[in-house]
């Protein structure tokens, strides 16, 4: 949970009853931008949610509020007008106003020094700004406008808050952080022969991504420890789960091999004093590092030497003193403290460490090893004492915990396909892909359970897009669909967590389900009461950024652009009126119920509104299309309209917002402007477009309602050229090989993949297939040399009647030989330019070894400068063979 708005943020996990969150469970970490401590918790409940499982109703307007009135008769009314005024009726300009008379009213309590009331007005602006988000009328970069100043307000106000409790003596007392306890003293020896190991840290609920970090950490950590130790074993394993990381080791030896080792130490010249008795102190210490005594000590006339026997440390020592580190070397992208100052991704519950039937005693995240696991919540013994390795999988394979990821992903997948099948459907196959559903949902359950659910037909008259988005992103459900025509069927899959009644968690999910189908129902309702172009006036109401103005602002600019891209990429004139088409309806949808409450449809609502009312199919395509890329791995542009349309409306953010705001730092990019040009990029190399970015971004800068100077789109169009570099090298290039092309071909991204690529093969060829571009490099290398970094005229010009030697003709009618089979650099491939060159390199050698390029002669050495010059000059405009090794 996160409140970028109060500085404030927390981590926990929410609690779900038969399928419903009915309750969060936050540690406050930070509030005001100041660390909360001691850690803070909050926890909310749903009470309605509460209320509709016990008494078995499915949907809050049937709650009974007493014997006589149900909670829909009581407040359905109040909710209904009060959503209405929040979504539709409240005043923006009033609500503008509001926000600005308490953001002024908060930073005058400041003044007073009056911290409480600060925070008050920042949260009376903080509910203004949700008015106002819910009404539509804040955009992106004026969202991160309002959120500073907010943040600001919250932090000064926090930090006078302090202030103040410190000039009051802190009167509610000051927090000591409580002692640790002892970790297990164990009842059994450690072994004497090799027997399982086992570890296991215990938390509570990891998020998805966490549980896999954790394991593979913990793998490496444990597998470092035994190689470091030369402790032998039979192999090491790790499961995961929500709760529990346990790392296996087989037949782990009881202790590390003894042995004798004879050391050399000091020479005997220095070992000894000139009595030849006393020992100096260089032999002193030599002794003292191997344990032993200076009589122990044996000499060969040269060196002393020492015999020592090194006693094997057992497997329980050097867990007991390794432990620690492994556990606290485990990182993760977020973490939290609970109780301490420790930290970890969620808090730590417990440890349990065993070598055979001996518990290991340590203390690790503030947490001390105990002798105990913890099986599933809702268990009759929750808590059970552990004997050994073998016990503790026989005790979670009772509860059918799977700690085997691999085969909890099989389990859920094949108990979802034969659930789907049962309905005559299919699971669809994205959601078992890297990446998708199934990786998510197999992290978030220790005994996984596969219920079938279903919801009221009528709600497949609902945009599949809509009724995925909330099985996926909001309940994470398998969807279910038909496998002849891939529409959706009137089911689901949850996956419930251990043993559960079917029937109840069924009928909760089905209820959670059908509230947040009839949201959107409503939303769709309201909004196809209008055509798509009847919400294109609203977008007046949702600010793109102050200085760049509103949303309907930028879509008039992407209107004027789009029009002279489309020309500019070559394309036809009707392609052009469909990307200006498309431009003006790109944005509409952000106006609408639906896109308001699920922003990741938008594109995807606007081009189904727009086949809904019949609009030409190729628009409609475009329309969605300019949303792409919306995220890493997504689907790309394929229309010429969409491709239009997504780059302009990328260049128009990209100048616009480097003009007035600047470019993003290495570790903030509020505005996005990283996946824009990205995006930007991949649009156009994906699909071959051949653009001149340069001046389409002084076009986009010429329509910006602030001037935008020169040096700013050069700014730009650097970044976008360090974005397709980092594109090239991930998608396999060479760096080398794309900084050759980049520099010479940068302005135009499809064109310098395209020579990256090309370059990047030639120089990964082996043996005699690499033979032409190593001769073209040799050719070039000597005249390049001698011409960089000379200040040489820019209008230099070869008089071919100033030579005086035949090795200057030859090179130079070689020269414009090769100039003329080259043709234009513009569009030359990488192949043609080492066919040019492969005729230079005889000249080139005749010319370098008989002519003296830096005559005494001004004119003469002029123009042997200027030949020279001419032929560095032959791969201008293709590569830049510099930033290849060896030239």
């Amino acid at each position: 949970w996160e409140s970028p708005v109060l500085g404030a943020w927390g981590l926990g996990w929410e609690v779900w009853l038969d399928g419903m969150e009915v309750t969060q469970f936050t540690y406050f970490q930070q509030c005001g931008s100041l660390k909360v401590t001691p850690t803070a918790v909050e926890i909310t409940y749903g009470l309605e949610r509460i209320l509709m499982s016990l008494q078995g109703v499915d949907h809050f307007k049937d709650i009974r509020y007493n014997d006589h009135l149900t909670y829909g008769e009581m407040l359905a009314q109040n909710e209904y007008e009060m959503s209405v005024y929040n979504m539709e009726a409240a005043s923006v300009v009033g609500w503008q106003k509001r926000f600005e008379l308490a953001d002024e009213e908060a930073n005058a309590m400041l003044a007073r020094r009056l911290p409480l009331p600060a925070f008050d007005n920042l949260l009376k602006a903080s509910h203004a700004f949700n008015i106002l988000d819910a009404r539509g009328a804040v955009g992106v970069t004026e969202r991160q406008k309002l959120f500073a100043s907010m943040r600001k307000l919250a932090r000064e106000s926090a930090k006078l808050w302090v202030t103040r409790r410190e000039e009051l003596g802190f009167p509610l007392g000051e927090w000591e952080i409580a002692a640790i306890g002892d970790p297990v003293v164990s009842k059994r020896p450690p072994p004497t022969e090799a027997a399982d190991f086992f570890i296991e840290l215990g938390t509570e609920e990891l998020p998805a991504a966490d549980v896999d970090a954790c394991a593979a950490q913990m793998l490496g950590a444990i597998k470092a420890t035994l190689d470091a130790s030369g402790l032998t074993h039979e192999g090491v394993t790790v499961g995961a789960t929500p709760r529990r990381t346990v790392v296996r080791v087989a037949k782990l030896a009881a202790a590390q091999s003894s042995g004798e080792e004879r050391l050399r130490g000091p020479p005997q010249s220095r070992a000894f004093e000139k009595d030849g008795v006393t020992p100096t102190k260089a032999v002193l210490g030599f002794c003292n590092k191997n344990g032993i005594g200076p009589e122990d000590l044996e000499k060969d006339g040269e060196y002393v030497w020492a015999n020592v026997v090194t006693v094997g440390v057992g497997a329980v020592d050097v867990f007991r003193e390794a432990l620690p580190g492994v556990i606290g070397g485990l990182n993760f992208p977020k973490t939290m403290r609970w109780n301490s100052e420790e930290t970890f991704s969620r808090p730590v519950r417990w440890l349990l460490a065993m070598h055979g039937e001996h518990h290991i005693p340590f203390v690790a995240a503030g947490v001390p090893s105990g002798d105990t696991t913890r099986l599933m919540r809702n268990s009759a013994t929750p808590v059970v004492a552990v004997t050994g390795a073998a016990h503790h999988a026989t005790l979670l394979a009772g509860e059918l915990i799977e700690i085997s990821m691999d085969k909890r992903r099989d389990a859920i997948w094949r108990g979802a396909v034969a659930l789907a099948e049962s309905v005559n459907g299919v699971v669809p196959p994205s959601s078992g892909e890297p990446g998708g559903l199934l990786d998510e949902v197999v992290n978030l359950v220790e005994a996984a359970t596969p219920i079938l659910g279903s919801f009221k037909p009528e709600f497949l008259a609902l945009p599949k897009e809509v009724l995925v988005i909330v099985m996926r992103k909001h309940q994470r459900y398998f969807p279910v669909e038909d496998p002849a025509t891939g529409e959706l069927l009137p089911h689901f899959i949850t996956i419930a967590n251990g043993a559960v009644d079917h029937d109840a968690v069924r009928l909760g999910n089905e209820s959670v389900l059908t509230a947040r189908y009839q949201d959107a129902q409503f939303f769709y309702a309201a909004d196809t009461k209008k055509t798509l172009a009847d919400f294109k006036p609203s977008l007046e109401g949702i600010t793109f950024q102050t200085k760049l103005g509103t949303m309907l602002d930028k879509t008039k600019r992407l209107e004027l652009l789009a029009p002279l891209l489309a020309k500019q990429l070559g394309f036809s004139p009707q392609d052009a009126s469909i990307a200006k088409q498309a431009a003006s309806l790109a944005k509409a949808d952000l106006a609408t119920s639906l896109v308001t409450e699920f922003t990741s449809l938008a594109g995807v609502m606007g081009a189904h509104y727009a086949r809904r009312e019949g609009l030409d199919s190729t628009l409609c395509d475009a329309i969605f299309e300019a949303v792409l890329p919306r995220s890493a791995g997504d689907q790309l542009p394929q229309s010429r309209a969409g491709i239009t349309v997504a780059v302009a409306d990328r260049f128009d953010t990209l100048v616009g917002l480097f003009a007035v705001v600047g470019a993003p730092k290495a570790t903030a990019d509020p505005f996005g402007l990283r996946r824009a040009a990205y995006g930007a990029v991949q649009a156009l190399v994906a699909s071959n477009t051949r653009c001149d970015a340069r001046l389409a971004l002084s076009e986009a800068a010429s329509l910006q309602p602030v001037k935008v100077a020169e040096t700013v789109v050069n700014e730009v169009m650097e970044y976008i050229t360090r974005r397709l570099e980092q594109y090239l090298v991930d998608g396999g290039c060479g760096v080398e090989a794309v900084r050759a092309a980049l520099a010479e071909r940068g302005d135009d991204p499809a064109f310098a993949a395209a020579t990256a690529i090309e370059l990047d093969t030639l120089v990964k060829r082996k043996g005699s297939d690499s033979d032409e571009l190593k001769t073209a490099m040799a050719v070039l290398a000597r005249p390049t040399k001698l011409v960089r970094g000379k200040d040489l005229p820019f209008d230099l010009e070869v008089r071919p009647g100033s030579f005086e030697t035949a090795e200057e003709t030859a090179l130079y009618d070689a020269y414009v030989a090769a100039r003329e089979s080259l043709g234009d650099a513009a569009s030359a491939s990488v192949g043609d330019l080492l066919q040019a060159s492969s005729s230079l390199a005889e000249p080139v050698e005749q010319f370098f070894d008989k002519v003296f390029v830096m005559a005494d002669d001004p004119e003469l050495r002029r123009n042997r400068l200027a030949l020279v010059n001419a032929v560095a000059s032959l791969p201008k405009g293709i590569v830049d063979f510099a930033e290849l090794p060896g030239f």
